[in-house]
């Protein structure tokens, strides 16, 4: 009776949770693989993740829209390992080689810093940086979005 239940638990456990949660969930354990990132929330469709005190991750994953990875970095000017990390980051949830995804988006934030916000094509995907100065400080955020869905 005890194995009966478990199996009816475990097969309606394996309905109520879509595909895309299993897609959702096999990218977060992907980034943080590649990343070395800690986890810091998760849910069915989006992941938190701390790379250092200046830098942090965050993933977005609900289909059927394109999945997409950001970068934090607190400052106007981040170091080499914050391309390198979003490298890392793009290539777990995109496929496109990290030093492509990494270069895309040196060049972004370069833009960003004249235009405020850019976007740059990187391998199929779109890459986009920002800047912002706050009173709490300078804010680097950084996105790459994949063109379509993963389906």
């Amino acid at each position: 009776m005890r194995l009966m239940r478990a199996l009816v638990l475990a097969l309606a456990l394996s309905v109520a949770d879509p595909a895309c949660a299993d897609e959702c969930g096999n990218l977060i354990d992907r980034v943080a693989a590649e990343t070395g990132a800690r986890l810091d929330d998760r849910s069915s469709d989006y992941a938190r993740f701390t790379a250092d005190a200046e830098t942090s991750l965050t993933l977005s994953c609900a289909a059927p829209h394109p999945s997409s990875v950001g970068a934090q970095f607190r400052g106007a000017n981040p170091p080499e390992a914050f391309y390198t990390l979003f490298g890392q980051a793009g290539h777990a949830v995109t496929g496109i080689e990290a030093g492509t995804v990494a270069a895309a988006a040196h060049r972004a934030q370069e833009a960003a810093g004249r235009l405020r916000h850019s976007k740059v094509e990187a391998g199929g995907a779109a890459v986009t940086c920002s800047v912002t100065h706050k009173d709490t400080g300078d804010l680097t955020l950084c996105a790459v979005i994949e063109s379509s869905d993963r389906s």
